[in-house]
């Protein structure tokens, strides 16, 4: 596995191996959770007391099937109700795919007047929720999912919210973690998005073939204003990569030099993820806040 996974897998687990009690379960929490199916049950042991749970009231909100060239791509899809043409933000989620927690997310979204769809970017390679290692899970899965095919993917999502009552003319992505990175990825990529926000996401790495460019080597074709959300205490994001990202948005494009971080002192990785022991609620609310506040300052809200 290569360097940039240890660093993600590090960052997941904070400065510990596997091994202890407390993040062994984190880690079966965050692994062993579909939507829905198990969740309750695995985050009742763990983190119950802060998972968050959105009502799904006067919501559209389950799975969808987006055709991809044939291919039938999952999604966990929220909406307003009986509204059309409503803004879309797409989510993106950590290595542990589309489980409650992602699908929380978009349900906290739609309530916000969006529709709001969670592709699961790894089921070609494979189903997170089967594995109990982290390790493995990064060699055997996300690490074969390359980028040109989660570009792809996030485009179809795009036509199919156009198609299914979602106004593109103002689209949004957000995404955590592996997300994050995808979230700084697909501004480079996609010219009709308004809007990025991108939670800890990795910002440089080594070069791979299904990896072939980090977001600081893509500053200068940023076409959205990102806002990237960051933590002091992550121990896979040095603080360090984070200026380097802002030296080149500087000497990029508008869109680029639009782009805004905040980083919170004492938050650690993951520090979103109500769910998980890494969670930090006065950062995360006031990320969710400033996220928000972003897509409306974008232009994004409807």
């Amino acid at each position: 596995m290569n360097h940039d996974l240890i660093q993600d897998a590090r960052a997941l687990l904070g400065k510990s191996s596997l091994a202890g009690g407390t993040r062994r379960q984190a880690l079966q929490v965050a692994l062993g959770v579909g939507v829905g199916v198990g969740y309750a049950a695995a985050a009742g042991t763990v983190m119950a007391q802060t998972a968050i749970k959105t009502p799904s009231t006067g919501l559209l909100s389950g799975e969808v099937m987006i055709d991809v060239n044939g291919f039938k791509l999952p999604a966990y899809r929220s909406a307003p109700a009986g509204k059309s043409h409503v803004p879309v933000v797409l989510v993106i989620s950590e290595i542990f795919g589309v489980h409650e927690y992602i699908a929380d997310v978009t349900r906290r979204l739609a309530q916000a007047g969006y529709m709001a769809i969670a592709p699961e970017l790894f089921v070609r390679q494979g189903k997170p929720s089967a594995y109990t290692e982290i390790a493995k899970l990064q060699a055997e899965v996300i690490s074969k999912v390359p980028d040109a095919q989660v570009m792809a993917d996030l485009d179809a999502t795009v036509a199919w919210a156009a198609a299914n009552g979602g106004n593109t003319d103002k689209l949004a992505i957000t995404g955590f973690c592996w997300g994050g990175r995808i979230t700084w990825l697909y501004a480079a990529h996609q010219p009709k998005l308004k809007a990025g926000v991108a939670w800890y996401g990795r910002l440089v790495g080594a070069s791979t073939a299904n990896t072939p460019q980090q977001p600081v080597a893509l500053a200068a074709q940023i076409k959205a204003p990102v806002l990237g959300l960051y933590g002091a205490a992550d121990t896979g994001i040095p603080l360090d990569t984070v200026d380097k990202m802002k030296a080149e948005l500087a000497q990029g494009s508008a869109a680029g030099k639009a782009s805004e971080f905040v980083v919170y002192p004492e938050a650690p990785h993951a520090f979103h993820a109500d769910y998980r022991p890494s969670y930090r609620q006065a950062a995360a609310d006031d990320g969710w806040h400033r996220l928000l506040a972003w897509l409306k300052r974008q232009g994004v809200a409807g």
